[in-house]
């Protein structure tokens, strides 16, 4: 299955309690790149963009000085995203050229990424554009340490953004940065002080647009730097007896490459696949990768969350001379051979490890 071109990008703006989000949220918003821009906020949230607000269109939107627009999420995001399709449709809204939502502190991403895949509606007219994860300097390293939410955001991002750099002194931050790539080899760290951060570095960051050119594959997937990664650190469970290792709920995330170097019968390389998110769905964080199909020219891009799998899509060209299947996988608790076993079955040849 092979999706439209012509979608309007979702960008997820998500991070621990005391990130910084707003702040990034709002210089960013002073962007003329983000002209045409929605900004989707929770109910639960208080409207954390005041000073920008200058005119309400109804309850639930509100036009700000940019010339974006801010959305409250009253109930359900799927019945929100249509809306504001609808609306825009019917000439009601000035230019969507794109959305980003911002999540609470405590929020999971799945769920929006959920919504992304799940609802065909959604998923003929939005597109992911990728997730962004603010990190606090200061204490991020302690919130990776104890809360499980704070390390899921950091798992599934495609930038990670350092926040209030300016407040941390130089071995905390380098610290951090090491556990950040340990937990996400493939996403770029960003040092963000105030908030300023260009919106070229954090927009079109995530799943392959069709409507850019191939190359920016290469980037997205990022295979080389999780490979790297996991060869200089290999993964080894660890039994966790200390009261220290007891709350260190970033120690059971890691992340590698599976690459399998022969074409594979699309239809065996998706039993794998589909065995792997049945079984295993919970641990797989985020999958994504492109797959050398048997019989076909040119490669396709596949990305999952957990149990989901987005609809994949057919790249017009290789991102580079390598004609390979090339797979990441970011997990929790689940053992890398378990992975390579189950393509080992279905496909015809065993996946390699990448060095």
């Amino acid at each position: 299955m092979t999706v439209p071109v012509h979608r309007i990008p979702v960008s997820l703006l998500t991070g621990f309690l005391g990130a910084g989000k707003t702040t990034v949220l709002n210089h960013l918003l002073r962007q003329p790149e983000l002209a045409g821009t929605v900004v989707v906020m929770n109910e639960f949230g208080a409207v954390p963009i005041d000073h920008l607000l200058v005119e309400h269109i109804d309850e639930n939107l509100v036009l700000l000085e940019s010339g974006c627009l801010c959305c409250t999420v009253r109930g359900d995001l799927t019945r929100t995203l249509r809306a504001l399709f609808m609306r825009r449709l019917r000439r009601e809204l000035p230019a969507l050229e794109r959305i980003v939502i911002e999540t609470t502190g405590l929020a999971d991403p799945a769920p929006v990424l959920f919504t992304l895949m799940q609802d065909f509606f959604i998923a003929e007219r939005f597109r992911l554009d990728g997730v962004i994860t603010a990190v606090d300097a200061v204490f991020g390293a302690e919130q990776l340490a104890r809360q499980p939410e704070a390390v899921k955001q950091v798992a599934m991002a495609d930038r990670l953004l350092i926040t209030k750099c300016d407040q941390a002194a130089p071995a905390v931050l380098e610290s951090l940065e090491a556990r950040l790539a340990g937990l996400n080899p493939g996403a770029p760290q960003l040092r963000v002080q105030e908030g300023v951060v260009a919106p070229e570095a954090v927009l079109d960051c995530g799943l392959w647009n069709p409507a850019r050119k191939s190359t920016d594959v290469a980037r997205w997937l990022a295979d080389e730097a999780v490979a790297a990664r996991a060869a200089a650190h290999p993964y080894a469970p660890r039994a966790r007896t200390a009261v220290a290792d007891a709350n260190r709920h970033d120690a059971s995330v890691h992340a590698f490459v599976v690459r399998i170097d022969a074409p594979v019968a699309w239809g065996d390389f998706s039993t794998a696949l589909d065995m792997l998110q049945g079984l295993k769905g919970d641990q797989l964080l985020r999958v994504k990768g492109i797959v050398h199909v048997r019989g076909e020219a040119l490669p396709r891009v596949i990305q999952c969350v957990h149990h989901l799998r987005y609809p994949e899509a057919a790249l017009p060209a290789w991102p580079d001379e390598m004609r390979a299947t090339r797979l990441v996988f970011i997990v929790r608790d689940l053992p890398r051979e378990i992975v390579d076993q189950a393509f080992a079955c279905f496909c015809p040849a065993e996946p390699e490890r990448a060095a």
